[in-house]
């Protein structure tokens, strides 16, 4: 049913592009960075709420953020797509066990942040300012969270931070731009007009924000971690990290999917953290 509802939007729009290109690739690159906020459940709050809970402002939005507070290096934590802080509780409580200080943050337009509009590029930023504030020597993303971590300390390079965990992140936004325009079947014009929009807004077309590029120049330790089974974000992006990214270790998992929620990948990250 989704994918009908997809088509017939994106059909609509390939129409409306006859009248407007412009205005159609508006339309079709709200709906791309509109994610749906996801109510968080009676039992989910309670969990949070074992945190400091503290609202941080970057320009016109307000970032939830939460700690759980240790003695060891901060780790910070960003969630993926229509997704919210707690999916790190197995993590989190694993993590706070070995005594390690703990920050997640909600990222705009997710879980009790501020917002509507949601893109990596802008995540970077908001990921900038919370690893600033709280001094993150180890940051893990899910993907596009991974995707964002990746930008960003490819833009800030920030001394405190000494190793980043990719966990099933697109390794560039031309891929996952391409997979949208399919999924919805643009046109060839709505896609070119969508093109000239992202340029105008951030001065590169989608090909220029290559993640695993980007990975060249980190200097910090990465694990990138993927599963063949992954069906939101191809394994090949896996690859194309670790061809970049000459300080990290790729490990590869079958049967966990996008999600990678399971204590095999807890272990991964402790070992890796501890290691």
């Amino acid at each position: 049913m989704k994918q009908v509802i997809a088509k017939i939007l994106g059909g609509f729009i390939n129409v409306w592009a006859f009248i407007s290109a412009k205005s159609a690739a508006k339309m079709s690159l709200k709906l791309f960075s509109s994610p749906r906020r996801i109510s968080i459940k009676e039992k989910q709050k309670d969990f949070l709420e074992t945190a400091f809970i503290e609202d941080v402002d970057f320009g016109k939005h307000s970032l939830k953020t939460y700690r759980w507070l240790g003695k060891k290096e901060t780790i910070l934590l960003a969630h993926g797509w229509e997704s919210n802080s707690f999916r790190w509780k197995s993590l989190i409580l694993k993590l706070n066990e070995l005594d390690y200080n703990i920050v997640a943050l909600d990222a705009p337009g997710h879980g009790y942040s501020s917002g509507r509009r949601f893109n990596a590029i802008l995540y970077a930023d908001c990921i900038h300012v919370i690893a600033k504030k709280f001094r993150a020597n180890i940051v893990i993303g899910h993907s596009v969270g991974g995707m964002a971590t990746a930008f960003f300390q490819h833009k800030y390079q920030m001394e405190s931070v000494t190793k980043l965990i990719l966990l099933g992140a697109p390794s560039n936004f031309s891929g996952v731009f391409h997979r949208y325009v399919d999924m919805m079947g643009y046109s060839k014009r709505v896609a070119k007009a969508m093109d000239q929009l992202i340029l105008k807004e951030f001065n590169y077309l989608p090909e220029h924000f290559n993640a695993a590029k980007f990975s060249e120049v980190i200097t910090a330790e990465g694990l990138i971690i993927h599963d063949k089974t992954d069906r939101i974000i191809p394994y090949s992006d896996a690859e194309d990290f670790k061809a970049f990214y000459k300080k990290s270790k790729l490990i590869t998992t079958e049967g966990f999917g996008h999600g990678l929620k399971n204590v095999e990948v807890d272990e991964h990250i402790i070992n890796f953290i501890n290691g």
